[in-house]
């Protein structure tokens, strides 16, 4: 169709041309005027028709010649204009070829190519995050910075230049450096989730695990986070914060307050907070995490400091531990640390028999099941103990041989 509409719009020029051709024909045919021009003491007689066309040679003449003066007059803009497109040519060359060699992981020709495609103003900025990117993994904090400083004044690449930075500085482990930027890019009313990734690595770098917590929990809200990190972010969290050593039983207290009801039942939060509840002589609070948790889900690994929270012979709270390990034991009856722990709390109750009964099935299950000899050193010294308060010193000897030969 515009093929078609193209023809019909050269076949209607070419009437119309022949048109004008017969009308001018016409017109000049029935034209006998004249003209006569007076130089005294000369005189020229012209035809109309022959006067109206050198008139028209003198305009296209003239014409010609202005074209000419203003083209030559136009020579330096145009050879300057060829010279500026040809530096853009050869920038953006550049330009290209840095971000090819960037995602090729030749950092040095990046580099070398960023330093080219600088050359240009328009690709300044860009040119300058590559060139910092690519100083940053080859380990140069100095060209690094001073690729970024070429960035401060251009407000454009605000963003681009604060993001940039926060992860040079992740990479070359500068924590402080890096949360510096991370104030500066949330001032500034970043929240994509891409800056809350890096100032997540940013805090954890830097041990400020309140904010890893609150910025894992702000991920996890936008599905931001893959579920087996978040996962890992929040046990080294928390596991960092219930196992400072300058916590008192009452800042544990309060910290353990803040934690999500949903959280605290998670076996790798229970886990620290279990053992830092025993650390701080609160058995009580420990035995409580430890069987809130194991009602959500259970781990063996909680057993461990179910073990060291042990209640006073003869109180309602061992007795309490001990029908929850009978419980337990019903649905794990292969469970090593089961048993053990078992066997340790019947042996705080003087529960002898019972509590060797659990300590050689736990014995047993370890060397089947190839548990840690760790468990198997323990077995034996709990059974020693329990043969000494039997008055049975060589049976307590054979174990306390036994857990010696264990490493």
């Amino acid at each position: 169709r515009h093929r078609i509409l193209t023809i019909m719009r050269i076949f209607i020029w070419i009437i119309v041309l022949f048109a004008a051709a017969i009308g001018i024909a016409l017109a000049a045919r029935y034209n006998v005027g004249n003209v006569v021009l007076f130089y005294p003491p000369y005189r020229i007689d012209l035809s109309l028709n022959f006067f109206l066309l050198l008139l028209a040679l003198l305009f296209a003449l003239l014409y010609a010649v202005i074209q000419t003066l203003a083209a030559t007059r136009r020579i330096p803009q145009r050879v300057g204009r060829y010279r500026q497109q040809k530096r853009e040519r050869i920038a953006n060359a550049a330009l290209r070829d840095a971000m090819r060699s960037w995602f090729e992981g030749r950092f040095g020709q990046a580099e070398k190519s960023a330093t080219q495609a600088a050359k240009v103003p328009a690709n300044a900025g860009v040119a300058a995050l590559i060139g910092a990117r690519a100083a940053g993994r080859q380990q140069q904090p100095a060209r690094r910075d001073q690729w970024l400083g070429k960035l401060q004044n251009d407000k454009s690449l605000e963003t681009a230049r604060l993001m940039t930075q926060i992860e040079l500085y992740n990479e070359a482990h500068e924590p402080e450096a890096a949360l510096a930027v991370v104030q500066q890019l949330e001032a500034s009313g970043v929240r994509y989730a891409q800056a809350q990734h890096l100032a997540l690595t940013a805090n954890q770098q830097a041990g400020n695990w309140p904010e890893v917590l609150h910025k894992v929990r702000m991920l996890d809200k936008h599905k931001a986070l893959q579920p087996a990190l978040s996962r890992r972010m929040r046990e080294q969290a928390y596991s960092d914060l219930l196992a400072d050593p300058a916590l008192d039983a009452e800042s544990l207290r309060q910290l353990w307050k803040s934690v999500p009801p949903v959280e605290k039942i998670q076996s790798y939060i229970a886990l620290p907070a279990a053992i830092g509840f025993n650390r701080c002589s609160l058995p009580a609070e420990a035995a409580t995490v430890v069987e809130h948790a194991l009602a959500n889900e259970w781990d063996a690994r909680l057993l461990r400091p179910y073990r060291a929270s042990v209640a006073e012979e003869g109180t309602p709270a061992l007795r309490q531990q001990i029908e929850h390990c009978e419980r337990w034991q019903k649905a794990h009856p292969e469970d090593a640390e089961l048993s053990l722990t078992l066997g340790v709390l019947c042996q705080r109750q003087k529960l002898w028999g019972k509590a060797e009964r659990q300590l050689d099935r736990a014995l047993s299950l370890a060397r089947t099941a190839a548990a840690p000899e760790v468990l198997q050193r323990e077995a034996h010294l709990h059974l020693a103990k329990l043969h000494e308060a039997l008055d049975q010193p060589e049976q307590a000897d054979r174990h306390y041989r036994s857990a010696a030969q264990i490493i």
